[in-house]
């Protein structure tokens, strides 16, 4: 009964842990949006954050990353919305804080986007995302970019350290042969028989 307390208890912080990045990552996505449309629609010119190292440009797009498949924006909006139900189902299985973060970040990261692709000119499931962060020679991204490859990079970091989603690694699952036989006795040597003497 208190193991099971435990877990679920465990299990309820796992998924706050979630929620919360989640919730946090995409009000910044989606407040920043709101602020670049505002501040910057009009302006040809880069305004600089850090120097020529990172500015804000205002564009529209109405692709997938970097700006690829422009003329198919209702396909990749139903992408979207099934990698959202996606993301939504393999939460239920998380038992690890980095999954939690990585999950939390790229349900912002797709939905950030997707929100864009719904609401926003020229409408429903075409609408155009808002690109506004410039890097030098880098198309320009937005915050829900930086939260999908953020999360990506965990996912490669949690599947490169052998961690899977319920929090287990890979080496859990592996048959423990330790018990086969004794450490002590080899192959080619019989065992010793008690009582005999030479």
């Amino acid at each position: 009964m208190q193991a099971a307390r435990g877990t679920s208890v465990a299990t309820r912080r796992l998924s706050l842990l979630f929620a919360g990045v989640a919730g946090t990552a995409y009000a910044v996505d989606q407040v920043s949006k709101v602020l670049a449309v505002e501040h910057l629609t009009g302006r040809d010119d880069n305004v600089p954050v850090v120097g020529d190292l990172l500015t804000l440009h205002l564009v529209y797009n109405p692709g997938a990353a970097f700006s690829a498949g422009t003329g198919i924006t209702p396909v990749i909006s139903v992408v979207a919305i099934l990698a959202t139900l996606g993301v939504l189902w393999f939460a239920r299985r998380i038992g690890d804080r980095v999954w939690a973060v990585a999950l939390g970040l790229l349900l912002a990261g797709v939905v950030g986007n997707l929100t864009d692709r719904l609401l926003r000119d020229p409408g429903f499931l075409r609408g155009h995302v808002v690109d506004f962060l410039r890097l030098p020679n880098w198309p320009v991204f937005n915050v829900a970019d930086i939260c999908i490859n953020i999360a990506a990079g965990l996912i490669i970091v949690q599947a490169l350290r052998g961690v899977r989603l319920d929090g287990t690694r890979d080496r859990d699952h592996e048959p423990d042969r330790s018990g086969d036989r004794p450490d002590d006795q080899s192959d080619d040597q019989p065992a010793p028989v008690e009582g005999r003497s030479e």
